[in-house]
């Protein structure tokens, strides 16, 4: 009950901003709909901008505790619930299509990003999750991956951040992109469903296209979005990997609990798409 009592402000707080977030991804002013950003990355940006005018609201011994709550844990229970939106018999029939393309630009997606990390020199955490959010499927895998390399809040804004901007260039580019260059239906489908990042901003983008491209689009970044699983255990392998590396190098005892740093919550992820699979 203690507990309870030292995370209700700070998960309210956060609450408010995800219903703030979620009325405005509804609205559309002056021909410009706020769906094209997604309520996902509006309440990133709340709450950025309420960090920029408060500087130490999140430090607030009464929130902090139900913020972190909610940026860890709610997070990962909401990545479980988005199994919900995956059937994987329908994935099937509709990924077999667009696997070979999904697959080619998720891994050019992440080699290009360890490049420029190289080249750029951009610090390694970072540039891991605009990799996953770029080639994945945006603010969820960057949520799924966070945890795992044990990436800070502002690993997180930065990758969030280059998301938010190149989803909003997508959605007003991409259709008339898809016209001028003859891309028909199911060509535009794949195009947007693998090149857009986060799924709000890929169904925005099919639909300004055409109705058709908007129902195969969605179904092809669903299809990509089971990516995830693969990426988060490999990047909770490495970081296992890194960790025990540099604790022998410290001539320190390696003990690096895979149970700790194993993300469980991607087992409830599968365990809910097998469900909604299974009707």
């Amino acid at each position: 009950m203690k507990k309870l009592k030292s995370i209700m402000p700070g998960t309210a707080v956060c609450a408010v901003i995800a219903a703030v977030a979620t009325l405005t991804g509804g609205i559309s002013i002056g021909g410009f709909s706020f769906e094209l950003i997604g309520a996902p990355v509006i309440a990133i940006l709340l709450g950025m901008i309420l960090t920029l005018v408060f500087p130490k609201l999140a430090s607030l011994t009464s929130l902090s505790g139900g913020i972190k709550f909610t940026s860890k844990k709610i997070l990962q229970w909401a990545v479980v619930i988005l199994g919900f939106s995956l059937n994987l018999s329908t994935i099937a029939q509709v990924g077999a299509k667009s696997l070979p393309v999904i697959v080619g630009t998720i891994s050019i997606s992440l080699i290009v990003a360890f490049i420029m990390m190289k080249l750029m020199k951009v610090d390694p955490k970072t540039a891991c999750l605009i990799g996953v959010g770029s080639s994945i499927c945006g603010g969820s895998a960057i949520a799924a991956t966070a945890p795992v390399i044990d990436a800070d809040d502002e690993d997180v804004a930065r990758s969030i951040s280059v998301i938010f901007l190149f989803n909003v260039l997508a959605a007003l580019i991409f259709p008339t992109l898809g016209h001028a260059i003859g891309l028909g239906t199911e060509g535009f489908a794949v195009f947007a469903g693998t090149a857009v990042n986060d799924t709000s901003s890929v169904v925005a983008t099919g639909y300004a296209f055409s109705e058709a491209a908007g129902d195969f689009a969605t179904m092809v970044k669903l299809t990509r979005t089971l990516a995830i699983i693969p990426a988060v255990l490999a990047f909770a392998a490495i970081n296992v990997h890194l960790k025990r590396k540099a604790q022998a190098a410290e001539g320190t005892a390696v003990k690096v609990s895979i149970k700790s740093i194993f993300p469980w919550f991607i087992l409830g992820f599968l365990a809910m798409s097998a469900l909604t699979s299974l009707g």
